[in-house]
């Protein structure tokens, strides 16, 4: 626009100033294009780019929504999981020991019989037991361990002891003269703790014969044959508690360990099945699944030793589980071991991919170190 009186040449001047200031670039010679600025092209891509965006985003907009709604009931179960394994374990693990303690004797019958009495957790719930007022009748194939451990806990914990010298590994025939010896007794709780274990991880065809026996006899057929002797009297009394210490590996096929994590998981069924066929007749019947305790197969400056709160002593294993019975049917028996069940079996879930085979090796290594660090 011009001003009126302005002159002409002045008028056309400023057209042209305007024309080419106007289209962006540098005014060229006639007939060619005005040149493009490289920021121009850039700010076109990047629009061309947000267009594009907000046209994808348009329609897959039910898409991402559905996936949101996944994302968020895939997080919902965890955290309701989560708060569930966290109530689960307060409650079993740290509330009964803020009140007094049960009295096992009303509860369940005077006598106790804890197989595998004399070393490690076998011997420790024994003298848990004893502290709470149960007279003991302890079973081993060593009859000087035994007569030690017994004297031991009578002059300790002021109750009654009896031993029954047995070998296990050597079958059926055994049991009779058991049988007799608990005839008379007025047997209230049966821990079946004794067992065997390969002494190192092996190949199912490089396991010897014998050894595969003693797996039968001892892991599977003791605790089978001592509860079928103890049962009867218990539901005649209408009262009693059964208590199979299995083994953290049996929650897991365990390759080079087959033969006896079968047999873990063999009690851990076994003891299942009887709380559902004589939870209504009075009896109790609890499978403790262990992970790592520190035994004697682990030296004092070993790792285990170390962390006592990760891996407790038989002594303190054995407090932390009897405190759960009566109360859980199936459970690892110390908190610590709860914690690593949830890590191991509920964050690591199985699967197809690679990833998923990756962790599958690493619980089977870990449940490898449980048992070559622990002998239940």
């Amino acid at each position: 626009m011009c001003w009126q009186g302005s002159a002409p040449g002045a008028c056309a001047g400023h057209v042209r100033r305007a024309g080419g200031d106007g289209g962006g670039g540098r005014a060229g010679p006639a007939g060619r294009a005005p040149e493009i600025v490289p920021q121009q092209v850039a700010m076109a891509a990047v629009d061309s780019f947000y267009l594009l965006y907000r046209e994808i985003a348009r329609s897959c907009n039910c898409y991402m929504e559905a996936l949101a709604l996944v994302g968020a009931w895939y997080t919902a179960r965890k955290s309701i999981t989560v708060i569930c394994d966290f109530y689960s374990l307060i409650r079993l693990h740290f509330i009964p020991r803020l009140g007094s303690r049960a009295d096992l004797t009303k509860q369940y019958g005077r006598w106790a019989v804890v197989s595998g009495a004399t070393d490690g957790i076998g011997k420790a719930y024994a003298e848990e037991l004893a502290s709470r007022g149960l007279n003991v009748i302890l079973m081993s194939r060593n009859e000087e361990k035994l007569r030690t451990v017994a004297k031991d806990i009578a002059d300790t914990y002021q109750v009654e002891t009896d031993i029954i010298v047995v070998d296990f590994s050597r079958g059926r025939e055994i049991y009779v003269p058991v049988a007799e010896a608990l005839r008379d007794k007025d047997i209230g709780i049966l821990v079946n703790n004794v067992g065997v274990f390969h002494p190192y991880p092996q190949y199912f065809t490089q396991v010897s014969e014998d050894k595969l026996w003693d797996i039968i006899n001892v892991n599977i057929a003791a605790a089978s044959l001592m509860i079928h002797i103890v049962l009867p009297g218990m539901v005649e009394r209408k009262k009693g508690a059964i208590v199979t210490i299995s083994s953290g590996s049996c929650c897991k096929p365990t390759p080079q360990l087959a033969a006896f994590s079968a047999s873990k998981a063999y009690l851990d069924h076994l003891s299942r099945a009887l709380q559902y066929e004589y939870a209504s007749k009075g009896i109790f019947v609890q499978s403790l699944l262990p992970f790592y305790v520190a035994t004697n197969m682990a030296g004092p400056s070993s790792f285990l030793h170390r962390c006592p709160w990760l891996v407790p002593s038989p002594k303190v294993y054995a407090h932390h589980a009897v405190s759960t019975l009566g109360i859980s049917k199936r459970t690892t028996g110390y908190w610590s071991h709860s914690i690593q069940v949830a890590v191991c079996f509920q964050f690591l879930e199985l699967g197809e991919s690679e990833a998923s085979c990756r962790k599958r090796r690493l619980e089977i290594l870990i449940l490898k170190l449980h048992i070559l660090n622990n002998f239940v």
